[in-house]
């Protein structure tokens, strides 16, 4: 008497969101199914929602608190281990790039104390040869691994599942890669690449490794749905940041604003521990290289920039100028966006359709040339001679060529001169941002230096990235904004003639000028900086130069990365919808499509038949009530059907619908999850028999039996931001209910853990009916 009244309620209850029309009308006022968007069969979704079929309630029922304590301890461990990764990753590309650098450098300026020609010979030759290197690991081993990987992983969080991005060989490609493109000395940077090598060790951690290269485990196996790997990639995106800017309070800002399309406070813990273990590893790698025993690695390394020596107070009429270098860096930076979407869209359309070795020839070219600009340039500026020496200012003029520090002596008369164009671009990045951003430095670079060195480097970065080797592009970007803050920090100091105004400050504020103009990053690009420069006091002015470059570069065009994801094909949810949803609803958003019913128990044969002839990952199933009246009764996934036809042992003989509770769960629930590293199962690789396809199966098992649902008449704003913030694959469009049955309040959901009582207490309030 109860059972029957307990399954009448639960189909009442069911009518007022599944009713489901007949199938004259099935494609106008039936469900309509909004899903997330599919591109040529080279992206698919992810499946971030939790899918509570029988198997997964089963799993969570026979789980006590020892096993949510051990699973909570693992997580933990987990992030451990990727701060541990990523930290010795970084440090692992730092040290080889600087000392790649390094003896490239001494080497060059050992040979050029005879024959400034032979000099240039060799360095070309090294950084062609590094070049070369980094673009045949690409090419030829890891494809993916080009770019900064930034976009991609925005994509990966966004619920995009773009395949070949977190594979154990794109994290090698992504380490090597970049070691010889940056050390190469191309207009680029290793900090993206940073960001998708802690993204890819996280993901391998989760899954324990690589299994095509028989290097994995089978205990960390714990992670192996999208919501968990989505966790993890994320605490490797942090993880990135921190250790390329040794920036732990900047990482985690850059996770929470730029590449997570949701957050939550549990995460934020685990990240901000990740991001502080990366701090820990990289300062423990500084220390132990202090000896001597790194090479040159120590004397650059790792970014920072201090200038707490620097500019110590400003005045209130240098906001003006300041405000200025805003509005450059949002116009610079707007204008990079563009002109790199095209030339991406160049290189994707017609030249890198010509194959692999048209690429390494690209690459290679571009190195010569920059090679040649970075070696010849300075060569055709006249040396200025050596400032008086200030006392303990720790100056030296000139320096030796290549060493860190400023005024360095290149092809000069006399030894007591330097070459300021030398001292910015015949360096490596790093030490020239140094050398812009260094305070009591008055007039040691003039102003047509800075304006060359502008131009060329501002072009050369335009045209390196998208090419296919590991491009960052903050490093280039610092480098970009610090030469023309400098500029203005040059024409300030002479407008105003104060003596505590530095140049370097004003450079600090252009690098964040155009970052913020290019990348429209705010709160994480403000917190970074000012780590990286050690300078709290010049936090508001960071701010504003941020302020106005995002809002002059939002007037023209998107972010970078945004720019990047739209031309490689990667459909993000922004944040916002547009503004024409405000004028539409659910329902003419999934008019376009047909939506494919499967009954609750189903012939093997149709299965096959259905997934076979459309790419739909998601399907709804139907049964009837016992008048006879259509019902949906959850959602069944592609890859569950997959799984189900490739097992076989769920086939049975009989037409007829079974219990599910009475019936023995064969499958765990981590079985339906899809590899990360593959592309899961496809119907082409599922061999059944004649006697197999006369068979069926019943689908109500396996189906999640609560998926989201919206009315059809819902604005399509409320229903982006309610499928972009839940991660959601699959969104019910349904039509209007014919009654309620309770409202949920907050205080229906502030349920303390005692017992039996709390458990009637919330079934008394949540079943008040509405008169």
């Amino acid at each position: 008497m109860l059972s029957n009244h307990l399954h009448n309620g639960i189909e009442s209850d069911s009518l007022i969101w599944s009713r489901v029309p007949d199938s004259d009308d099935a494609s106008t006022d039936g469900v309509g199914l909004l899903s997330s968007p599919r591109e040529g069969g080279g992206v698919d979704s992810l499946d971030y929602e939790v899918i509570e079929n029988y198997a997964y309630r089963e799993e969570q029922a026979h789980r006590g608190k020892l096993y949510v304590g051990y699973y909570v301890a693992v997580k933990w461990f987990f992030s451990l281990l990727i701060g541990i990764g990523t930290g010795l990753a970084a440090v692992f590309i730092n040290l080889s790039v600087e000392n790649f650098a390094g003896w490239k450098f001494a080497l060059t300026f050992a040979i050029i104390q005879k024959s400034y020609f032979a000099g240039f010979i060799v360095y070309l030759v090294i950084n062609l040869v590094l070049v070369f290197s980094s673009a045949y690991i690409i090419t030829q081993f890891a494809p993916a691994a080009a770019g900064s990987g930034i976009p991609e992983i925005k994509g990966y969080l966004n619920g995009i599942d773009i395949p070949g991005t977190l594979l154990f060989r794109t994290l090698i490609g992504k380490i090597f890669g970049s070691i010889g493109s940056v050390g190469g000395g191309l207009a680029l940077g290793k900090e993206g690449p940073l960001v998708h090598t802690g993204a890819c060790i996280a993901s391998l951690l989760g899954q324990g490794g690589s299994t095509k290269y028989h290097f994995n485990s089978r205990w960390p196996q714990l992670f192996k749905s999208d919501r968990d790997r989505r966790d993890l990639v994320t605490c490797g995106c942090a993880a990135g940041v921190a250790a390329a800017f040794r920036a732990p309070v900047g990482g985690v800002l850059f996770a929470l604003e730029e590449v997570t399309s949701w957050w939550r406070s549990q995460l934020m813990w685990r990240v901000f521990f990740t991001s502080a273990i990366v701090a820990v590893v990289v300062r423990t790698a500084m220390g132990w290289c202090k000896s001597g025993i790194c090479g040159h690695f120590g004397g650059g390394g790792f970014i920072i920039w201090d200038v707490s020596d620097g500019q110590d107070d400003y005045y209130f009429k240098e906001l003006l100028p300041m405000a200025v270098i805003g509005v450059i860096g949002g116009l610079l930076g707007a204008l990079f966006n563009q002109l790199t979407y095209y030339m991406t869209s160049w290189r994707r359309n017609y030249l890198h359709k010509k194959g692999n070795r048209v690429k390494i020839y690209e690459a290679c070219i571009i190195s010569c040339l920059t090679s040649a600009i970075s070696f010849g340039l300075p060569l055709l500026r006249k040396c200025s001679p050596c400032p008086e020496a200030v006392p303990d200012s720790g100056i030296e003029c000139p320096r030796p060529p290549g060493m860190y520090g400023n005024y360095v002596n290149f092809y000069c008369k006399t030894d007591n001169e330097y070459n300021d164009l030398a001292t910015i671009f015949f360096n490596t990045q790093d030490d020239a941002i140094r050398n812009l951003f260094s305070a009591k430095t008055m007039r040691e670079f003039s102003a047509q230096s800075l304006l060359t060195f502008l131009a060329m480097f501002y072009t050369l970065a335009v045209v390196t990235f998208g090419t296919a080797v590991p491009a960052g592009q903050f490093v280039p970007g610092i480098m970009i904004g610090s030469t023309y803050g400098r500029l203005v920090g040059m024409f300030v100091v002479r407008f105003y003639k104060k003596l505590n105004i530095e140049e370097g400050t004003y450079a600090l504020l252009g690098a964040a000028s155009f970052l913020g103009g290019s990348m429209r990053m705010t709160v994480s690009l403000c917190v970074i900086m000012v780590e990286i420069t050690n300078n709290l006091k010049l936090l508001p002015l960071i701010m504003l130069v941020l302020l106005v470059s995002k809002a002059v570069g939002d007037a023209f065009n998107e972010g970078l990365y945004e720019v990047q994801a739209r031309l490689k094909g990667i459909p993000l949810l922004e944040s916002r919808p547009k503004y024409h949803m405000r004028q539409m609803i659910a329902k003419e958003a999934c008019q376009s499509q047909k939506v494919i019913s499967l009954p609750r128990v189903i012939r093997v044969a149709d299965v096959a038949s259905i997934l076979r002839s459309n790419k739909h990952n998601g399907f709804p199933v139907i049964d009837h009530t016992r008048s006879g009246e259509t019902l949906v009764i959850g959602l069944v996934l592609r890859s569950h059907l997959l799984v189900l036809l490739q097992s076989k042992v769920d086939f049975q003989h009989s037409p007829l619908p079974c219990d599910p509770s009475a019936r023995p769960i064969r499958h765990r629930f981590s079985e339906f999850a899809k590899p990360v590293s593959s592309k899961g199962l496809c119907i082409e690789d599922i061999h059944l028999t004649s006697d197999d396809l006369e068979m069926y199966i019943d689908l109500a098992p396996f189906l999640n039996p609560s998926p989201y649902v919206v009315p059809e008449d819902m604005s399509l704003t409320k229903v982006y931001n309610l499928f972009r913030q839940l991660g959601l694959r699959h969104l019910f469009v349904v039509p209007r209910p014919s009654r309620v049955i309770g409202l949920i309040t907050r205080k229906d959901l502030l349920i303390e853990e005692n017992g039996e009582s709390s458990a009637v207490e919330l079934q008394q309030s949540t079943s008040r009916s509405v008169q």
